[in-house]
Parts: C-alpha cells; structure tokens; sequence
C-alpha cells in the first residue's frame, strides 16, 4: 500500500504508534512503515538508557524521573528524523513519514513528543500524530507470556495498564485502532485514518 495523500500542513508527518506493553508497537510500527511510503521507523524501546531496562527486567516501574530523559532523547530523534528526510528528499511530491513505536502512556508525554526541537530543526519541520493500539488486558497478557528476548517484565503490565491516559481523540491528534485484529487490518486502517 502507498499512500499518495496527507492531511499534513507541514513537509513531515511523525506518527507514533502507542499503547502499552504487548499492544504490538514495533510489529505494526514498523509495517506501518513499509506503507506509508518506506518510511524511517524508530524503536522508542531502543533508546531507553541501560539503568531503565536493568529496571524493568527486574520487575520495577519506571517512575516519571525514569521516562522524562528517555521521552526527550524520543523527540531528539523524531526531530533528527524529520529534518534528515527534508535534507534528502529533492521533491515533496509524496507525503514524507517517520514512525515510532513508543508507550507514550501519559498526555503530558505525548504533548513533549509533539513538540519540535529548535535545536534541530530551523521552524517546524512537521506535526504529530499518534496512533493508540487498543487491546484488552487479556489479550496482552497472553502476548506478553509468549513473547521472548524483550526485557520488560509481564509482571509491570498492570503498572503500565494504571498509567495509561488513553488519548482524547477530540483534543489530542490521535486516533484509536482496535489491537485485537488481525495486524494487516490494524495498518490498514491506521492508514486509513492519518
């Protein structure tokens, strides 16, 4: 699937793919990816410092103080992202992505991620959207149980699961997919919907 159009003001759409442990961030990410013209996909969960991951393999919750460095370092790259592809791109005349499969469970999160980085960037070099994966608490917990090489502890599920503030479509730009689909159908109307 390519995707030919934008609802995008600005030369660069960051979409990120969000929701808890198990939601299927990096999956449908990275698919989603592929479709929206071979976009770059950032990991979120490749950029979390050592002594985060230690964490939460051992079983302990990430506390704000834990998040808000790895969060800012998230958007640095977004940002890095977002200016490289303008950088290399000679015509705009395919909609330009960069995703990024990230928790981003909180509002106050996801108002930094949507912020662009002067430091980077000369003005606004694109907008954000995040895509919430909805999947019920059962579902992930049989996702977490089969899942292997991942250092997050199913245990923290429930902690994620309470932080969570699922995103208000009407005063956020976000859209909500249903997660217990099939993974086509998820990009699909992803898709879709940015």
């Amino acid at each position: 699937m390519r995707v030919e159009n934008s609802t995008s003001t600005y030369p660069v759409r960051v979409v990120i793919v969000m929701g808890v442990s198990g939601s299927g961030k990096t999956t449908i990410g990275s698919l989603l990816a592929q479709a929206l013209n071979n976009a770059p996909f950032i990991d979120a969960d490749s950029l979390h410092p050592p002594h985060n991951v230690q964490k939460m393999a051992h079983g302990i919750a990430l506390t704000d103080g834990d998040r808000w460095p790895w969060l800012m370092r998230v958007r640095s790259q977004l940002d890095i992202e977002a200016t490289n592809l303008l950088k290399t791109q000679d015509s705009h005349t395919q909609p330009l992505y960069v995703v990024c499969g990230c928790s981003a469970l909180k509002r106050s999160y996801r108002e930094l991620l949507a912020r662009n980085n002067a430091e980077h960037s000369t003005g606004q070099t694109h907008d954000t959207m995040f895509v919430y994966i909805k999947v019920d608490r059962e579902e992930l917990v049989r996702r977490l149980a089969q899942r292997k090489d991942h250092f997050f502890d199913p245990a923290l599920l429930d902690t994620q699961l309470s932080t969570l503030e699922q995103p208000d479509t009407a005063r956020e730009a976000a859209v909500v997919v249903d997660g217990m689909q099939p993974v086509e159908q998820v990009v699909r109307e992803a898709c879709e919907l940015i």
